[in-house]
């Protein structure tokens, strides 16, 4: 194989030490260098200056956990690090031990067989943790609201069986009443009662009537609802720091509301989970690829195994299906909606959803790099007018006519007129 970088160093990072190996090409066999250092920061300093004093300025090292950030934070404006995804570099089991590990990073990167992962710029980096933070505390606040009901079930309350939203206006009413009331008086409950569930008045009643709800589950509950109260303020409050951080994006930003089900939320999540520069990928397969929204390739002699998708795009993913569920519900820009029509037919729902997600961030990859709104070249098939539609279906069968005659398949006595 040929030799991609004459001078190079494999690192195995650890949360204590890392062991470093620096590889020099010099004839056929190689010559290594190994040294451990601690994962100080000054340690770290003193490992970067050891790579220069020996011209060594290409580093691959495994991405474990958060260890391998210090050391990348530090080297990154001297040295070209490579994050490799521990699949690609991964030892033989019986024959490992860190100084091995470093030693096999560093000859698979130094034949060029270690494809690194993107890691974006610093300001993206921080702005990914905000969102990221952001995804942990909706999905908190989304468990919270589920113990807050189930504490109502659990008290024979019915509620959620006749209302749409336990935590609409009127339904968060009638809960605050029961929790904070001693005794229960139906025309109060009433009262509560907005808009078309007036309508309903008779079967809330009924659902909530004869409930037991013990003094120590209404302190559970009570203690529920704060914890939902104080999420939803820290989740308004980091939107605030989020647009703040993403106001100089604003334009990115816009250019992807422009998408059919892309909501200004998804739009900073794909921009802090991709950024701004689409030359860190080759392509729109090769972002779909890291996004895992591509079927595998598993294929052995002959048989085609499973093609699932990879768990890979753990945040990305996930704003993109949500943005495709939108997308093809979509009355405004039927787009997407027509695409998953077809789709959904042949492959279901879930694979559709995907497809129709990896559509999405084909379209941002595009609008991206080229700065231009939302205009797929296909658009014109789904929002043609009617007269323009039965025009162009009035050509097809003259084309089709005058085809048949000249295949000699018909003669003109057998199309009808």
């Amino acid at each position: 194989m040929k030799v991609v970088y004459p001078i190079c160093c494999g690192v195995d990072v650890h949360k204590n030490f890392l062991v470093a190996t620096i590889i020099t090409s010099e004839g056929i066999t190689p010559r290594y260098q190994k040294k451990r250092f601690s994962t100080f920061n000054n340690s770290i300093l003193a490992f970067k200056q050891w790579l220069i004093d020996n011209q060594c300025f290409d580093v691959c090292m495994e991405s474990t956990g958060k260890y391998w950030v210090p050391v990348y934070n530090l080297l990154e404006d001297r040295i070209s690090i490579t994050v490799a995804n521990p699949k690609w570099v991964k030892a033989v089991k019986g024959n490992k031990d860190d100084t091995k590990d470093s030693k096999w990073i560093g000859d698979l990167f130094r034949l060029g067989l270690v494809p690194g992962s993107f890691i974006p710029d610093k300001f993206f980096r921080i702005l990914r943790e905000y969102t990221r933070y952001r995804f942990k505390l909706v999905s908190c606040r989304s468990s919270e609201k589920n113990r807050f009901q189930n504490v109502f079930t659990v008290c024979n309350v019915a509620l959620d069986a006749v209302v749409s939203d336990m935590f609409g206006k009127s339904a968060s009413s009638i809960t605050d009443y029961i929790l904070t009331s001693d005794s229960f008086d139906s025309s109060v409950c009433v009262s509560f009662l907005q808009r078309s569930l007036k309508k309903k008045a008779n079967e809330v009643v009924e659902s909530i009537e004869g409930f037991m709800m013990e003094p120590a589950q209404k302190a559970r509950a009570l203690m529920v609802r704060n914890h939902l109260e104080y999420l939803d303020q820290r989740i308004a409050e980091l939107d605030r720091m989020i647009d703040v951080l993403v106001a100089p994006y604003e334009n990115v930003v816009s250019l992807l509301c422009t998408i059919p089900g892309v909501s200004r939320r998804t739009a900073i999540t794909i921009i802090s989970e991709i950024g701004t520069d689409m030359s860190q990928f080759s392509s729109s397969k090769r972002i779909c690829s890291w996004a895992g929204l591509t079927p595998g390739n598993n294929e052995s002699a002959g048989k085609k195994k499973s093609v699932r998708i990879s768990r890979a795009g753990v945040y990305l993913k996930p704003a993109l299906v949500e943005a495709a569920h939108a997308a093809v519900k979509s009355n405004d820009s039927p787009y997407y909606r027509f695409k998953y029509e077809r789709i959904v037919k042949r492959r279901g729902k879930k694979r559709a959803i995907i497809a129709i997600a990896r559509m999405i961030l084909t379209a941002v990859y595009s609008m991206i790099s080229n700065g231009e709104m939302f205009n797929p070249c296909d658009l014109y098939r789904i929002d043609m007018p009617q007269d323009l539609q039965d025009s162009r279906r009035e050509k097809a069968i003259r084309q089709a006519k005058k085809f048949l005659l000249s295949q000699g398949v018909v003669d003109l006595l057998q199309i009808p007129a």
